[in-house]
């Protein structure tokens, strides 16, 4: 048997007051041929699929074909088109290459009839080896900071549409997601230091399958990474509406074995923006300091035009 079935999850799922169930069906993809699988969407805040809920799906799919001893070590993606919530995603595996050691797989989102995601992913077998990690950096502990549910609603005069508190409570409903400092919607008009963190976990357990935390952490590191650009120009957001934008790559390098319903500490931070681009680079320590995974994203950050 190859490919653990990253997201066939039971029980959880099952509960209709879960509200980590129906993320959990997201990433429960439908195969339909050996190497095609098909998914579904879910609304967001903006009117387009969540990168993140793309970028997991791609790589359960890559993963489904990859045997269960290789556990998936990096990813590089790209966003091409704005997907469409209302229509299903296609993904397409392509077998680039299974050696003795490591496994490659690409994966490409077809909706339309049109590609709109690429995502090249490797995959590797336990190996022991030299071991040094860049230290976790000071954070507070995450039960001491407020919920998303604490927090959005207390500031709903922060957004221009009442309804996007509403909107963005539904998208983190499966994630327990905290912020350590002010995100950028309150603090629009004063420039920061570029540099964010989050907690974040599951709202909920879920079953061993190491494929399924990392797909699970790749779909919430798409949702914070490029506060940090923001934090820099003193912009709320795209919720706020004082700035445009998507993502335009993203990619992640899993060092360590974790758990996402486990607290895991978000570092970011961005080195540069240039040319109607930002950059943010992120690192996710697990709550007793081990180094899980390295992140790298280019987002197009636009001030509209008036």
């Amino acid at each position: 048997m190859t490919g653990p079935a990253a997201g066939s999850v039971t029980g959880s799922a099952a509960d209709p007051h879960d509200p980590l169930g129906p993320l959990l069906d997201l990433l429960d993809l439908e195969r339909i041929e050996q190497d095609i699988f098909r998914g579904r969407s879910r609304s967001a805040v903006v009117p387009r699929v969540f990168g993140g809920q793309v970028a997991a799906q791609a790589l359960v799919a890559a993963g489904r074909t990859v045997p269960e001893d290789r556990g998936a070590h990096s990813l590089h993606a790209y966003f091409l088109r704005p997907g469409d919530p209302g229509a299903p995603i296609v993904y397409e595996v392509d077998r680039i290459r299974d050696g003795r050691s490591f496994t490659t797989r690409r994966v490409v989102a077809i909706q339309h009839g049109q590609p709109v995601f690429h995502l090249s992913a490797s995959f590797q077998t336990h190996e022991d080896g030299l071991e040094h990690q860049e230290p976790m950096p000071d954070a507070p502990d995450p039960e001491t900071l407020p919920t998303a549910e604490e927090l959005l609603p207390a500031h709903a005069d922060k957004f221009p549409d009442p309804t996007v508190v509403d909107r963005l409570l539904e998208a983190r409903a499966a994630v327990d997601l905290r912020y350590v400092e002010d995100p950028p919607f309150l603090t629009a008009g004063v420039t920061r230091e570029p540099r964010s963190q989050v907690w974040f976990r599951t709202r909920g357990k879920i079953n061993d399958d190491p494929l399924l935390h990392v797909c699970l952490a790749t779909y919430v590191s798409d949702m914070t990474l490029l506060d940090s650009v923001l934090l820099a120009h003193g912009r709320g957001g795209w919720a706020v509406g004082d700035v445009v934008g998507a993502s335009l790559d993203h990619a992640m390098w899993f060092h360590r074995p974790f758990r996402a319903d486990e607290w895991l500490l978000y570092d970011q931070q961005s080195p540069s923006a240039s040319g109607g681009r930002g950059l943010g680079t992120a690192r996710i320590y697990t709550q007793d300091g081990r180094l899980a995974v390295s992140v790298i994203q280019e987002g197009l950050v636009r001030v509209p035009r008036r």
